[in-house]
């Protein structure tokens, strides 16, 4: 038969600690989640935003080409 070893109020202290911190990391770790997810969304809309730039720009270029040749001959 095995005796149950006591906790000592150290030890129950210590039990409370480590709990809280775990509790305190994951409550960062979501933190942190959320911000990584925002930063993704701001970026892939930054994306969307250049592309459409670029496509206006080649475009844009494009014609003033076609209208200089045009003039040209």
């Amino acid at each position: 038969m095995v005796k149950a070893k006591k906790l000592s109020k150290s030890d129950t202290l210590a039990h409370q600690r480590i709990t809280d911190h775990e509790k305190l990391c994951r409550i960062m770790q979501e933190e942190t989640n959320k911000k990584i997810k925002n930063l993704h969304d701001d970026i892939h809309r930054i994306e969307k935003i250049l592309i459409a730039a670029s496509g206006f720009l080649i475009t844009s270029m494009l014609g003033l080409i076609v209208a200089l040749i045009i003039q040209v001959f």
